[in-house]
């Protein structure tokens, strides 16, 4: 891939202190830092200045897991941002700092200068630039200044236009985890012999299409004409469906009223060929959530559910049902509409055998769900609020966010869900390390209906996983599942066939970005300019 033309400059510090020795050297050295999240004009200025003062440039920038300039930030991830900084022709190394101040790495390094914009200068210079002082003069090196007339800001820069660089993040993780196009596609093919187990709660979605007609004057009511009403399974039951889409067998355990909609569920499912664990509460309605919609537009949502805890009777009837499943997986959907609470979750997490896979996600738009209380699965699939309600978190950064989830939930894999911002995959409990994360956006083209992305990127990303995929293949797998949700109206079960469609459709009309560039990958380093330093 052309991104990495350049990544033979792109060194580790214990690389480029073996190739640059010791202080002092012939040769000068000048070492700039910053985030660079967005390369603007005034870097490039920053940048030029530093090296006419000396004969090598080395960039070091701040891993990802240490910016905290915002939530969302940076918005580009360390390997661009890294490649980005190597592509100038003035750079000679560039190194991701993985420490949260450039300290450390100038004390191994040395520089005969450290670099810093006209705006850290003065009388009163920040604590952190007098630090940088101290250290530098410790050894003989230098702080320099660069000037400037203009003070730019990535993250103005940012706020005002993010950049669309969707596909250069994908085809960065990929290039670095060494999966290609393929891998993708063969885990779309999957073994009809796996069968998924589903336990959760049932929603039927209903959908009002209406006309506004007009509305009152003396009171704030709208007046609409009523075109057509339709009915979707929804809730722990379309993950069913999503799983079954996929062509693998599925069994689905739910609790229903005693009533039509209950019928139109075990209908529904039984077309769809899932195979169905009903148990029928008489004292509730099947859950049901009825939107009203003009032009496009949702109205009012009219719910009709009861949110009690479900009698011991049914506890004792789920966990014998989840005690001799055969399945491969079992998922607990959870929407807090009676099955899981604090009472329930214990004895039917422990009712799972013990060479089932574990995936758990629990919901909180209208219900207080918890999903630290799914201990020790191996995938969770909270969104960003569901992550801060479970921690009571409501300021930190999205990676110190996953990170202390992840330790919390003591979870094998966690796939954080951002909305239109993608998703945050926490690969292990190593938080301070630089491949402890990964971004992928969102890969939706233009949103209809966004209900429902979320059972489809669990339930494309279980199979990922219980194929024996990684994380990373199962996070872009999920994302392309989720991605297809948004493109279409209403809470359909996506199929294998629409999420390949989705991958070939994106990568064939950024093929540049996806070309393996072997040739490139081997450029060796340029000796000629660290030569008798």
């Amino acid at each position: 891939m052309f991104l990495n033309s350049y990544k033979h400059k792109i060194k580790t510090i214990e690389e480029l202190a073996e190739i640059i020795g010791p202080f002092p050297r012939q040769k000068k050295i000048v070492m700039c830092h910053g985030v660079f999240d967005v390369v603007h004009p005034g870097h490039v200025r920053h940048l030029m200045y530093a090296k006419s003062k000396a004969d090598l440039l080395i960039t070091s920038l701040t891993a990802d897991i240490h910016i905290n300039k915002g939530h969302y930030r940076p918005h580009v991830p360390q390997n661009i941002r890294a490649a980005n900084l190597a592509a100038f022709e003035m750079v000679d190394f560039v190194i991701i700092d993985k420490n949260s101040t450039p300290l450390i790495n100038i004390n191994k390094l040395q520089p005969d200068f450290f670099a810093k914009g006209y705006e850290y200068s003065g009388t009163n210079k920040p604590i952190k630039t007098v630090e940088e002082e101290n250290l530098l003069a410790s050894y003989g090196g230098q702080i320099l200044f660069t000037p400037g007339d203009i003070v730019y800001s990535s993250s103005k820069l940012i706020n005002l236009a993010e950049p669309m660089i969707r596909l250069e993040k994908l085809a960065t993780v990929m290039e670095i985890h060494n999966i290609s196009i393929n891998d993708l596609e063969t885990c779309l093919n999957l073994d009809k012999n796996l069968t998924v187990h589903v336990i959760g709660d049932t929603i039927v979605d209903g959908i009002m299409q209406t006309n506004v007609i007009g509305g009152q004057i003396k009171t704030p009511t709208l007046s609409v004409h009523l075109e057509a009403q339709e009915n979707y399974v929804g809730g722990a039951a379309i993950v069913a469906k999503h799983l079954k889409a996929a062509g693998v067998n599925v069994i689905f355990t739910t609790v229903l009223g005693e009533d039509e909609l209950a019928q139109f569920v075990i209908q529904d499912l039984e077309q769809a060929g899932v195979i169905t664990q009903i148990i029928v509460d008489k004292k509730r309605p099947t859950t049901y959530k009825n939107a009203v919609v003009a032009n496009g537009y949702r109205l009012v949502k009219i719910d009709t559910l009861d949110n009690s805890s479900i009698s011991d009777l049914i506890v004792n009837q789920l966990i014998e049902k989840i005690r001799i499943t055969q399945a491969d997986a079992v998922i607990f959907s959870d929407f807090r509409h009676g099955i899981f609470n604090k009472r329930t979750i214990e004895p039917l997490v422990s009712a799972i055998p013990n060479k089932c896979f574990k995936v758990a996600d629990s919901q909180v738009a209208s219900r207080w769900g918890n999903i630290t209380e799914f201990k020790g699965f191996d995938l969770i699939t909270p969104n960003e609020r569901e992550a801060r309600f479970a921690l009571g978190d409501q300021d930190s950064g999205i990676r110190p966010l996953a990170s202390n989830l992840y330790d919390q939930a003591q979870c094998e894999t966690l796939i954080l869900k951002l909305g239109e911002r993608g998703l945050l995959t926490c690969l292990n409990n190593h938080h301070e390390a630089l491949d402890s994360f990964v971004v992928i956006d969102s890969f939706v083209d233009r949103v209809v209906d966004a209900v429902g992305s979320g059972d489809a990127l669990l339930a494309y990303a279980t199979l990922a996983l219980l194929k024996g995929y990684s994380p990373i293949v199962a996070s872009i797998i999920g994302s392309m599942a989720a991605a297809c949700e948004c493109e279409i109206d209403g809470n359909i079960p996506i199929t294998k066939e629409d999420v390949t469609k989705k991958i070939l459709h994106l990568i064939d009309h950024n093929k540049y970005l996806f070309e393996s560039s072997s040739a490139i990958n081997n450029i060796p380093v340029n000796t000629e300019s660290v030569k008798e330093l």
